[in-house]
């Protein structure tokens, strides 16, 4: 059974805004938003968050981790007031914070319903896999304040559906649903809101099936490439592969597949 994740690191004593629990048996820790109805984000639950993933990342017991919430709402961003308290040393971390899911090694996978507009959004995004309720509306609504999205949205945005399809989101702080996000590649998978937990539980267990040291190659293969030429793509992904041969966890995979047997990887 799930149970709270005890932390060594004395600045995760008292955890705001949200809760981790770690399954041993299923290899998943979960990152649960706790601050209903709307899961507003704190200014220090940013740090915390980096940290957690910092924490995770390197435990050996955790293969996959999921960021969940309690309630109606993923989030429907952050705390306006504390922008304005922030010193601008704080507020130029923000980015840096939100990306530590990308930056972590591990799958990360993000379920999503109701409202995630702002800092709930650009979280999501950074997240290698997000699964979505049909309930689930996007937004980045920084323009309504005079403001533009600060942690990676527009950017990350930009990447994945293009400079016209962003310009609409953005500069109109338009709202799009769950299904039209699926449609538009942002949403790894839309489903109906009484299987958004399962759809979870789904993915978790897949992705748990496949080499630990393959899996984070792909995911560091993938991020790194993002912006280079397909020359030094396929460069990068060639060196990656030599690697990766002399693994363990490859050898066993061939021999699996020639004994017709499910393998058995260790992640070496």
């Amino acid at each position: 059974m799930p149970s709270p994740y005890a932390f060594a690191d004395s600045r995760l004593t008292g955890l705001d805004g949200f809760q981790v629990e770690i399954d041993v048996a299923r290899e998943r820790a979960d990152i649960i938003l706790n601050r209903p109805p709307l899961n507003v984000v704190s200014m220090p639950q940013r740090d915390q968050l980096r940290l957690v993933f910092e924490a995770l990342d390197e435990d050996g017991r955790v293969r996959v981790i999921v960021v969940r919430s309690i309630g109606e709402h993923f989030s429907s961003g952050g705390n306006i007031g504390g922008f304005m308290e922030a010193t601008p040393e704080k507020v130029s971390q923000l980015a840096w914070n939100i990306a530590s899911p990308t930056r972590c090694s591990k799958p990360v996978i993000v379920a999503n319903r109701g409202y995630c507009f702002g800092v709930g959004f650009e979280f999501s995004l950074a997240c290698d896999f997000r699964i979505a309720s049909e309930t689930t509306l996007y937004a980045l609504p920084e323009q309504k304040l005079g403001q533009i999205p600060g942690s990676g949205g527009s950017a990350r945005l930009q990447k994945m559906i293009g400079i016209t399809r962003t310009k609409d989101i953005v500069m109109r702080s338009k709202r799009i649903t769950a299904r039209q996000a699926f449609d538009w590649g942002i949403v790894t998978e839309c489903v109906a809101d009484g299987e958004l937990e399962n759809a979870t539980d789904r993915l978790v267990d897949e992705l748990r099936t496949f080499a630990p040291l393959a899996q984070r190659t792909a995911k560091k293969l993938l991020n790194d490439t993002e912006d280079s030429t397909l020359a030094i793509a396929i460069e990068l992904e060639g060196h990656c592969y030599s690697r990766l041969r002399q693994s363990e966890d490859f050898r066993e995979g061939v021999e699996a597949f020639n004994a017709k047997r499910p393998p058995k990887f260790i992640g070496r």
